[in-house]
């Protein structure tokens, strides 16, 4: 056989048969190959400089004309075309997936490189019919652009990796709890680092070339480390599914307004500004300036009608990238600002609080989980599929159960709780303490404070006497119901937002985060534990604001 790319590209070998597999070598187009074995979609090949596995898209019989370079192979006639024509536009490296539908869910009929030109014979709900003189299908809407516009990317002598295409699928940030991915502006560890995403995030993944993903993360765009990105879990056809609809009687910008006067937090990295009379500079061509007193707002564009990102002190000393007029008159400084956590944008704000942005993920949906809603999940399959080999939480599925009968809490989320607290069962609180002479045993990490966690969690446990790891599963549970689930808020989206407080009352209170995305960050996790499951019942609550009339 042969390697069959595209002149210019390269064909991965790797250590083992998935794109995950550490890179051994690189075959050009042209290159011979022995085939040991084929499996899946892979090639188990040798050469007589590497041997390893590949793609066995891209292999083709040594009699057989290449897919691209045989100049004279006499084409199909085609018919005049019909539609507009427009040209392929991803980055260099990326590839773009015609489909059999206009769905990510068709099957994958071929793939156009950046440049390509298609005819496109019509277009809805974001796909396009396209029509080139290899393949017709439907393609990404957004991936396509006029042939009189530039191209995203223009660098034609970059490696092209084949096997890494546009996917538009949902996946989970998989890193170790308390830790976080770098979001960043381009595909590069010198890209500007646009957020940082939590573990058990879910993203929607546009494309994925040389180790990095494109990805969107609700309103935010950027690249991440394909390597900290897992699938998700596949869903249950056997799920019993209820839904439910609360009015408010508050539009979606009342309660943003009403949000916005609490100050939310974001991650997200905003572009900042400064007023030129806020700094001063020891030298004139210094790029380094100290604020002058305190309460200067630092803004997220340059004019005083743009959102406050942060309130600085006197001081602080800020580094100026650019000069420019503002809305206002005044001239205002763009400056480097590193903060973890700064205000939220009202746009942003909004975004995290509509509804209509989540309920048509399955992941993000489950931020309208009914937690005061029994799962109704079979604890011997539970034990089977989701607690074995997690530590001392292994076989205790039916305390859960237990847990969720008395006290009218979701047993997948109190699993998901207990997870992520005891690291799947290892933590040292889990599985035993010793306090005045009895081990006590706390599995959802209550009392543990910063600096003491062990000390003060193990002395918790005592006071609470959870002297059995299911004393502490059920009596924890009890616990985290009475905080916020059995006083009313009981869905992800309630804890984070109380849009029932803020109806009644006109303020933001009682909320369990100021972070806007805490929500979206929360449902990873869940979602993976009831898609390991064959049976179970979903109730959702989904808030339905005020449409307001004009």
């Amino acid at each position: 056989m042969k390697v069959n790319v595209q002149a210019g590209s390269n064909l991965n070998v790797r250590s083992t048969a998935s794109t995950s597999g550490s890179i051994k070598g690189k075959l050009s187009a042209g290159t011979v190959v022995t085939v040991l074995s084929e499996k899946n979609g892979w090639s188990q090949i040798k050469t007589s400089k590497v041997a390893g596995y590949v793609s066995s898209e891209y292999l083709t019989s040594i009699s057989t004309p290449d897919k691209g370079t045989d100049k004279n192979e006499a084409k199909q006639p085609e018919k005049a075309p019909t539609g507009k024509q427009m040209k392929v536009n991803v980055q260099a490296g990326f590839n773009l997936n015609v489909r059999s539908t206009a769905s990510t869910s068709g099957s994958i009929k071929g793939k156009l490189s950046a440049g390509t030109v298609v005819t496109v014979l019509s277009e809805k709900n974001g796909w396009s019919q396209i029509k080139t003189s290899k393949v017709a299908g439907y393609v990404s809407s957004e991936y396509l652009t006029s042939i009189s516009t530039p191209d995203k990317e223009t660098d034609k002598n970059e490696a092209k990796q084949p096997e890494e295409t546009p996917t538009v699928t949902e996946k989970i940030v998989n890193v170790q709890a308390g830790s976080s991915l770098n979001l960043r502006s381009t595909p590069s560890t010198s890209g500007k680092i646009l957020s940082k995403l939590q573990a058990g995030t879910v993203v929607i993944v546009q494309a994925e070339g040389n180790g990095w993903s494109k990805v969107k993360v609700n309103n935010l765009e950027g690249y991440v480390s394909s390597e900290y990105l897992s699938s998700k879990g596949n869903g249950s056809a056997n799920a019993t599914i209820n839904k439910s609809y609360v009015n408010y009687n508050l539009t979606l910008e009342e309660m943003t307004n009403i949000q916005l006067s609490v100050n939310p937090q974001t991650d997200k990295k905003y572009d900042t500004y400064i007023r030129e009379d806020a700094i001063a500079f020891k030298t004139a061509d210094s790029t380094k300036g100290t604020v002058i007193g305190n309460g200067w707002r630092l803004r997220g564009g340059a004019g005083t009608d743009y959102s406050v990102v942060s309130t600085l002190t006197s001081g602080q000393v800020l580094t100026v990238t650019s000069k420019i007029k503002g809305t206002d008159g005044y001239y205002w400084y763009k400056v480097n600002y590193s903060q973890s956590w700064v205000t939220a944008s009202k746009e942003d704000t909004a975004y995290y609080l509509n509804p209509n942005n989540f309920i048509n993920s399955d992941t993000q949906s489950l931020q309208f989980l009914k937690l005061s809603a029994k799962a109704n999940v079979d604890d011997k399959e539970v034990d089977s599929k989701i607690l074995a080999g997690k530590g001392i939480l292994a076989g205790k599925a039916s305390s859960f159960v237990t847990a969720a009968n008395a006290y009218g809490i979701n047993e997948i989320y109190l699993i998901s709780h207990a997870l992520l607290e005891t690291g799947n069962g290892t933590s040292t609180l889990a599985n035993g303490v010793q306090v005045n002479g009895k081990t006590v045993y706390n599995m959802y990490g209550i009392g543990a404070y910063d600096g003491s966690a062990v000390s003060s969690g193990a002395q918790y446990a005592y006071n609470a006497g959870w002297f059995t790891p299911e004393a502490a599963i059920i009596g924890g549970a009890k616990f985290i119901a009475q905080g916020y689930v059995n006083a009313g808020q009981d869905t992800l989206y309630k804890m984070r937002w109380n849009p029932d407080a803020a109806e009644k009352t006109g303020n933001a209170t009682h909320q369990y985060a100021s972070d806007i995305g805490w929500a979206t960050k929360q449902v990873g996790q869940i979602y993976n534990l009831y898609s390991l499951l064959s049976s179970y019942t979903l109730n959702y609550e989904i808030p339905i604001y005020k449409v307001n009339a004009k």
